[in-house]
């Protein structure tokens, strides 16, 4: 298998670091706009040899510089590429003889990359789903565009190549639907609620403001309408942080305050697995809603751009919300500032045997744990290991299918039972009692 990485951020360069320790692929490519930042994860897998330069860096459009970095023993390369040029990564693909794009970059360049995979004839994998648009005139009741509707929209065109769009395989979408598929084909009857339940105790020192995953992707999903699922009114939407609840999460993080935000999981699990309702909610805190509100009514959680003076006077067009993320610290290069741990899990009520149940399938990674045996902070390496995961079983043909599929669409022990292998467990808790994956 060889794989074109696109986006060699914070996750990315943690998928290069889990994915060297693994021999199911030949040879990952991995792409960046910084070509320099493409090196630098390619450099911090293993072995950096000089392995000369394919000339001077190209202007956007081309298929792609190449870098002069080659890591793990030559099963890494870097180049350079615009995410958003469609025709540079089909040619990119083509020319390095890729099987799979996997998409590490914020969901703004899902379709070019989605596209490109399509017309090169490879298979396509991403954690973060197409871009929902809210509906005109209702958005805190109706859905607009809904999270992955651009892409199911080209569903028939992939079943058509023979190819498969995996979507949403990171960690939330990813895991957290390969637990709901998990929770119905062997722990439940009938399940009555879905709910995907995300919660950390992390603190980053010296910081007031610290987000641990890209700020652009964090705002998007949390200032947009919260979509909720329900069986006998399907897709709706309501106010942002409603429904507020506490929930108690494992391993000693204990009670957090939770909130609906949009997710892809309300938009994928319905699709596969029956449920009267699903929900996404996410552990923010009162501080951290607070300053995304601020941000909202600043208009600096806006895309689009304004005209702001450059250095010399010039007027200078730049996204508010591109502004805000520049000026916060890189959530991976938080980890040494980082401690705590942080969950991702799916709760589960229904009933089995003609009798109530209702557990907690999650997954927990300790930041020291992760900057100790990989270099990454844990939500980033959290995010990271479940597309590596998903690829290898691509690779072994333990996983297999065409079309747009989600997580929740293939079958769910494999991918569990991988994951333990690579030295990372999941558990389930039942009635406040932990137990471990072995269920």
């Amino acid at each position: 298998m060889r794989v074109l990485l696109v986006g060699a951020g914070g996750v990315g360069t943690a998928i290069t670091r889990i994915a060297a320790r693994r021999d199911f692929f030949d040879h990952f490519v991995v792409a960046d706009y910084d070509l320099a930042r493409a090196e630098a994860a390619v450099a911090a897998v293993g072995s950096v040899a000089s392995a000369g330069s394919a000339g001077p860096a190209t202007a956007v459009g081309s298929a792609g510089s190449a870098g002069s970095v080659d890591g793990a023993g030559g099963r890494f390369s870097a180049r350079r590429i615009d995410a958003s040029d469609q025709d540079a990564v089909t040619a990119l693909l083509t020319e390095e003889r890729c099987d799979v794009l996997l998409n590490a970059t914020d969901p703004r360049f899902v379709m070019p990359l989605f596209e490109a995979a399509l017309a090169a004839g490879s298979h396509y994998l991403d954690m973060a789903m197409s871009l929902s648009r809210p509906h005109p005139e209702r958005p805190y009741e109706r859905c607009g565009v809904k999270l992955g509707d651009e892409q199911f929209a080209r569903a028939d065109a992939w079943a058509a190549s023979g190819r498969l769009a995996l979507a949403g395989m990171g960690v939330e979408p990813g895991l957290s639907d390969v637990f709901a598929r998990y929770a119905a084909e062997e722990l439940f009857d009938e399940i009555e609620e879905i709910g995907i339940r995300d919660g950390a105790n992390l603190t980053v020192e010296g910081y007031d403001f610290a987000p641990s995953f890209s700020i652009w992707t964090t705002i998007e999903e949390c200032l947009n309408p919260p979509v909720v699922y329900e069986r006998e009114r399907g897709w709706f939407t309501t106010e942002p942080f409603s429904e507020p609840e506490v929930f108690d999460f494992p391993e000693g993080i204990g009670p957090v305050e939770c909130v609906n935000v949009e997710h892809e999981e309300v938009l994928l699990v319905p699709r596969w697995v029956d449920a009267r309702r699903v929900t996404f909610k996410y552990g923010l805190g009162d501080d951290f809603i607070g300053k995304l509100k601020t941000l909202h009514a600043l208009g600096l959680d806006a895309t689009e751009p304004v005209t702001v003076r450059g250095e010399d006077g010039t007027p200078v067009r730049v996204s508010p919300r591109d502004v805000v993320a520049a000026c916060l610290p890189d959530p991976a290069a938080l980890g040494s500032r980082m401690t705590g741990k942080t969950c991702a899990g799916t709760w589960v009520k229904g009933t089995r045997d003609g009798r109530p149940r209702e557990v907690y399938l999650y997954h927990v990674v300790d930041n020291q744990w992760s900057m100790r045996e990989y270099g990454s902070q844990a939500v980033v390496w959290q995010t990271a290991i479940n597309p590596v995961v998903a690829l290898e079983l691509l690779a072994t043909g333990a996983w297999s299918g065409t079309g747009v599929l989600g997580p929740e669409a293939l079958p769910p022990r494999p991918f569990l039972d991988l994951l333990t292998a690579y030295g990372s467990p999941w558990g389930i808790r039942e009635d406040g009692t932990e137990a471990a994956s072995t269920v």
